[in-house]
């Protein structure tokens, strides 16, 4: 299927609401065409030279027009997609474009798995003296919280080509258990060094029956 392609830097996932400034001409281009004809587009992530995989969206609405037709926009994620072929222009129009093919997506996770990192993802926030809202369990899955848990794009890019809820869950996990791991480290590190030239009780040894 050849869908009009929009690259960036950034990795959506399904189910997301995005908002966009739109400001280059052929992407001013896009949006009318998709305002007017009703298709969608994708966002291929640019990583490491190259565009591999992205996210269908769809525009749901334009919030602000400007004198020189910059827009504020708002789009929602769809489906995940491996991109097969590009093209710089797609057709006669401004923007790129080309060849993508849709993952099907294998909703396979457990209550078990999404209760475990649920919970890491809390104990994650009190470590971090952050705030955390509480989250509905049954709407709960892997893109729920996956930009707020300290991913790197390298990482959020290898989350979306997983197309089994299983796997993701279980990648989510490992990755909160390292990085709680590191930070009780340095919280007790941070206690060491706050403890140093302070007064402190240290319990007493008993040498009485002591012996060389």
């Amino acid at each position: 299927m050849k869908i009009p392609l929009f690259p960036l830097q950034s990795v959506f996932f399904p189910g997301e609401r995005i908002p966009l400034h739109i400001f280059e001409e052929r992407y001013k281009q896009l949006i009318h065409d998709c305002r007017e004809e009703a298709i969608a587009f994708g966002i291929p992530v640019y990583i490491e030279g190259t565009l591999a995989y992205g996210t269908e969206m769809k525009l749901e609405e334009i919030m602000n027009t400007y004198d020189n037709g910059e827009m504020d926009v708002i789009c929602t994620a769809k489906r995940v997609f491996k991109v097969l072929t590009f093209d710089n222009q797609m057709g006669e129009k401004l923007y790129a474009g080309g060849i993508v093919e849709f993952l099907d997506n294998e909703d396979d996770g457990t209550n078990a798995q999404r209760e475990t990192v649920l919970s890491l993802i809390e104990e994650l926030y009190a470590l971090m003296n952050v705030p955390f809202s509480a989250v509905s369990f049954p709407t709960f899955n892997s893109y729920t919280l996956v930009h707020k848990i300290g991913l790197s794009i390298v990482q959020e890019h290898e989350l979306l080509q997983m197309t089994h809820e299983s796997e993701r869950l279980s990648y989510l996990r490992a990755h909160l258990k390292t990085t709680i791991s590191v930070l009780q480290e340095v919280n007790r590190t941070k206690k060491i060094i706050d403890m140093n030239g302070h007064f402190r009780n240290f319990d007493p040894l008993d040498f009485e029956d002591f012996k060389l």
